[in-house]
């Protein structure tokens, strides 16, 4: 200790500088000596490998995302896209560096933040364990060196993989059938978080898109009746009205107009639009569920949310029947031949109903094209209830969590209850304030209501194509084109729900 103590502040300084780098070069040498050469090189060739396309259906909790798709620029949570992606590289069924286009990705249908899905599909290039596609010597020195690398990474999964590889060429020498495939299902939902579930996974055609080849989308929108002092919802009346709702109609005011997408055709068909009661009530104070399902090919940007804040808005009154067909009367080359319906070039303002309740039910996709499998079913025979560990994990993780939810719920209504002691319910229009049913347990407030007619009208089409080319538009599209290009990512579609 004597010898430092003649030295100067900044002498101290330097020299303890010094040992910190002399002490992290050390560490990185340690650690660079427990890594072969040939890691370094390559952590993972996926070009040994061969690879299949499959589609995959999974379920979501929306509102703990930013929506599906995948974004280019920081979003406030994770998408579920993002977090899928992730999870497929690290099980190594994908290339990250290869990006969203390098494994053929597409997707089914987008949801916004906070709408989930129970059916939601994409398709997409994965590594299989069929043989690999490089020749049989270069095959032999590819699988020592991978499962090398697997042991020393302790990585169980990837190990039985090269198993089942290896057993693969005994059986295909000796005349027999090459094992199953990779257990798909059961990889990914030990690695995903317990709000994605990946159902079922199937196997497709090298040119199946989930998004071109989807015959159609199934929607529900999950909802209750007001209670007082609010204006409760008459279902026999938005029944009628949903039911007009069916066929090939102008959706333009029934959705949001997006000028970066130079939308012109708003013409969408709707085979089935229905109102039922999902859980009765038991009691006379208990409120009962519905749900609204509504069918279709393809959606506009927010068409269902739209949709659903007309319905309550005739559910509570505050509208007739027949503002449905005034709504859907926008194409002036395609009029209501009804002189009595007003025609409407520009939407009525009014708000869309909330996200929460939102839920993309179903994918429809022919059966030649797709058919679903599990870890233990091969898509051919008739589904049998299984023993197989994925399917009990699956189907634990998402009763526990349906578990939760219902305690949660469980403490609320008490909660309610309490407070019922000191607080009872009141009439309708105690207090004169206009309550309108915004959906997910929300309510917007008003002093007066004004009939949508009445209302101030928002641009038209062209006037939101014409304004978006004319300003910043393009320049802006260009800079986005240029960040998907760079992050792999394959360009959107027309829009979510």
């Amino acid at each position: 200790m004597a010898e430092f103590e003649s030295w100067s502040r900044e002498q101290l300084i330097e020299h303890i500088a010094a040992l910190e780098v002399k002490k992290n070069k050390g560490k990185q040498v340690a650690h660079t000596n427990d890594v072969s050469p040939d890691k370094q090189e390559r952590m993972f060739n996926f070009n040994s490998y061969a690879q299949r396309k499959i589609a995959l259906k999974f379920c979501y909790h929306g509102w703990d995302y930013n929506g599906l798709a995948f974004q280019v620029t920081p979003t406030p949570l994770p998408t579920v896209e993002g977090v899928l992606f992730d999870a497929l590289c690290r099980a190594r069924l994908i290339d990250r560096d290869a990006g969203f286009e390098g494994c053929d990705w597409s997707r089914c249908g987008r949801t916004d933040r906070g709408v989930s899905s129970a059916g939601q599909v994409i398709a997409l290039k994965v590594r299989c364990s069929l043989r690999p596609k490089v020749s049989k010597e270069a095959s032999l020195n590819e699988e020592e060196d991978v499962q090398k690398e697997e042991e020393k990474e302790g990585q169980e999964q990837g190990q039985k993989e090269k198993e089942k590889e290896q057993e693969q060429g005994k059986r295909e020498g000796q005349g027999q059938e090459p094992p199953i495939e990779i257990l798909y299902t059961q990889v990914l939902n030990r690695i995903l978080p317990p709000t994605i579930r990946i159902i079922a996974w199937a196997p497709v055609r090298e040119d199946f898109s989930a998004r071109f080849h989807c015959r159609y989308r199934h929607y529900k929108y999950f909802f209750e009746s007001l209670l007082p002092p609010a204006r409760p919802l008459d279902i026999p009346r938005m029944q009628e009205a949903a039911a007009r709702l069916v066929g090939e109609h102008d959706f333009r005011h029934f959705c949001k107009l997006d000028g970066s997408k130079q939308i012109e055709r708003y013409e969408r068909r709707v085979t089935s639009a229905t109102i039922s009661e999902v859980v009765p009530s038991r009691s006379g104070s208990e409120k009962p569920l519905y749900v609204f399902d509504l069918i279709g090919s393809a959606f506009l940007w927010h068409q269902v949310r739209h949709i659903v804040a007309i319905l309550f808005l005739v559910g509570q009154g505050f509208e007739e029947v027949d503002i449905i067909d005034a709504l859907l009367n926008a194409n002036a080359s395609h009029p209501n031949p009804d002189p009595s319906v007003p025609f409407l070039e520009r939407r009525p303002l009014y708000d869309m109903v909330e996200g929460l309740p939102l839920v993309l039910w179903k994918c429809g996709f022919d059966e030649k094209d797709v058919k679903w499998r599990t870890d233990d079913y091969d898509g051919e025979e008739v589904v049998v209830p299984s023993l197989m560990p994925s399917t009990i994990q699956l189907r634990e993780s998402m009763e526990s969590a349906l578990a939760a939810s219902r305690i949660k719920t469980s403490l609320l209504e008490h909660f309610l209850q309490t407070a019922a002691e000191h607080h009872p319910t009141p009439a309708v229009g105690a207090d004169k304030v206009v309550r309108v049913h915004a959906g997910g347990g929300r309510i917007r407030h008003f002093n007066k209501y004004e009939p949508l007619l009445k209302r101030k009208r928002g641009p038209t089409v062209t006037d939101v194509n014409e304004t978006w080319k004319n300003g910043r538009g393009p320049m802006v599209a260009a800079r986005r084109a240029a960040k998907i290009s760079a992050a792999g990512r394959m360009e959107e579609e027309e829009g979510p729900e």
